[in-house]
């Protein structure tokens, strides 16, 4: 009887974590061949739970004045990223026009 509401705890606990917002990490570098059109900034997030939108409009708050975060690309390297936010997302600050 205690391991099933020892198992019911656990993943209600962990449920509750993957609620977390997303964050800024450090960006995934620029690609061989790739142009860098301005500074990258990333975002780890939880794909089931928070949106590409939300991870842009966390990414736009790092980026300067007048440029607009703009997707490069999602990677799942942990090393980064908690396990509960998997997804890094990386953008490129692109100079308003």
């Amino acid at each position: 009887m205690r391991f099933p509401c020892a198992l019911l705890l656990a993943a209600a606990a962990l449920a509750g974590c993957s609620q977390l917002q997303p964050y800024t990490t450090y960006p995934r570098a620029a690609r061989a061949g790739e142009v860098d059109a301005g500074p990258r900034v990333a975002t780890c997030r939880d794909p089931l739970v928070s949106s590409l939108d939300d991870a842009q409009r966390t990414a736009q708050e790092e980026c300067a004045a007048n440029t607009i975060a703009t997707y490069s690309s999602t990677d799942w390297n942990l090393q980064n990223c908690p396990l509960l936010l998997p997804a890094r997302a990386t953008y490129v600050c692109v100079p308003r026009k």
